[in-house]
């Protein structure tokens, strides 16, 4: 009895596939770590803006209900600026300590390092 091509066919398949899988799986080129560090700065400004942003939308949302003009404004305006400083910092933590997206690739973030403590 001779073999079925359709499991021929499913055999080449499923080779085809592994070998792209084991292609996909070398890691990757330093060419997109240059773009690490202005990425996680962009992030922190957005983490502040959006704060920001939040706090200047609670405040308005209470005056506006409460019908009293700036002080909730204000008060939230204050607190959504705190947020996002708070924010930004445990980002500027996760970096220093290694756990951000950013900082997991090996490029312009572990050079820097080494350069910085031999000026020391």
């Amino acid at each position: 009895m001779e073999k079925d091509p359709f499991s021929e066919r499913l055999k080449r398949l499923e080779d085809r596939i592994e070998a792209a899988r084991s292609a996909q799986s070398t890691p990757p080129s330093g060419t997109g770590a240059k773009y690490t560090q202005g990425s996680l700065a962009w992030r922190m400004v957005i983490e502040l803006v959006v704060g920001m942003l939040l706090g200047l939308a609670i405040g308005m949302g209470l005056d506006s209900l409460f019908g009293t003009r700036p002080v909730f404004l204000v008060l939230f305006a204050l607190l959504g600026f705190a947020a996002g400083v708070r924010t930004m910092m445990r980002t500027a933590s996760e970096v220093r300590d290694k756990r951000a997206e950013g900082a997991l690739l090996d490029g312009g973030a572990a050079e820097a390092d080494r350069n910085g403590s031999q000026g020391e």
